[in-house]
């Protein structure tokens, strides 16, 4: 594999030089810049390896890794994102892995080939290892949203665990003994953690845990409608239903909805996240809100200082949510 040293070899000149072409940090002669470039091609010298063993945080990009960049609430973190970076004298270059993990490494690679001085990383799964393989390069990087297991990483995290139980003691409070769930996958941690909370909340107020109460979604209004549906046909219909995000809680808005049902007076609902959409429903949802402007505040803040000071220790900053309460919560109604 080529290095750099061989391409000034190559093309007669320093590595410095080398340097300032790829990075454009300095004025090089147009003679120069062609005799580099055209040691880069002969050499099949790719840009990531460069990435890899140049001194990071020489540009002023980074780079953003969404796994669904329509899903409303990470469009509003994106957006949030890249206004504190720019803020911060950074642009932001996206790439949106559809939550598949070959284009997330994908995306990996192309912001390294960009020169990216660091990438704040929304996982499309629990795999690690390209996570991994950028540590140890020393290659600054965020979590944000999604946990992944055994990595020391600079991450900003909601407490999901407390939140699920947050949504579920209200609905119990309100006096709802027969509370449904439409989860997102078992194996992120977000969902993993809210269903936790979940549990510990009826449990906690004597109340059975039904597996045939719990259907897990895709955090897309469709499975939402489709997990309603499973749970209204039910012997023992729930009363209540807690969703694990605003787009599923919408798609059963709408199931009770096509059933002659009322929300909240057959159904009580929900939601997490508290998209803008979220106040707009009929009735207006009843959801958890995540703190959007403080989780990206910090993810960039925490970026930023990883770029300039490699030898932080990793920092982990879990953010609380809040319940905010609208019509879609009402008192306890046996559906018949």
């Amino acid at each position: 594999m080529a290095t750099m040293k061989e391409v000034a070899e190559r093309a007669g000149v320093s590595l410095t030089t080398v340097s300032h072409v790829i990075n454009n940090t300095r004025f090089v002669s147009e003679g120069v810049t062609s005799r580099v470039k055209a040691a880069m091609r002969e050499l099949d010298y790719r840009p990531n390896e460069l990435a890899r063993s140049l001194r990071r945080g020489q540009t002023n990009t980074i780079g953003l890794i969404l796994p669904d960049s329509s899903n409303p609430y990470f469009a509003e973190i994106g957006q949030a994102i890249e206004s504190y970076a720019f803020d911060s004298g950074y642009s932001v270059i996206l790439g949106n892995t559809s939550g598949k993990m070959e284009k997330e490494d994908h995306y990996i690679n192309v912001l390294l080939t960009q020169q990216v001085a660091g990438i704040i990383f929304v996982a499309a799964g629990d795999q690690t290892s390209a996570v991994k393989e950028l540590l140890i390069q020393n290659f600054p990087v965020v979590l944000v949203d999604r946990d992944l297991d055994d990595i020391q990483v600079d991450a900003v995290l909601l407490d999901n665990y407390h939140c699920g139980y947050m949504a579920t003691e209200h609905l119990i409070q309100l006096g709802h003994q027969c509370i449904g769930l439409v989860s997102g996958p078992f194996n992120l941690t977000p969902s993993a953690e809210r269903i936790v909370g979940y549990k510990d909340a009826l449990n906690d107020a004597g109340l059975e845990c039904d597996d045939k109460l719990m259907i897990k979604g895709s955090f897309n209004p469709k499975s939402g409608y489709e997990a309603a549906n499973e749970l209204l046909t039910l012997p023992n219909r729930p009363t209540a239903i807690f969703a694990m995000n605003d787009l599923m809680a919408i798609g059963v808005i709408r199931a009770v909805n096509e059933q002659g049902l009322k929300v909240p007076d057959d159904l009580a609902i929900v939601g997490f996240d508290d998209i803008e959409l979220a106040s707009y429903t009929i009735p207006p949802l009843t959801t958890i809100a995540q703190p959007t402007k403080g989780i990206s505040q910090l993810a960039v803040e925490l970026l930023t200082e990883r770029i300039d000071q490699p030898d932080l220790k990793p920092r982990r900053i879990i953010m609380n949510g809040e319940l905010v309460v609208r019509g879609t919560c009402g008192a306890t109604k046996q559906i018949t």
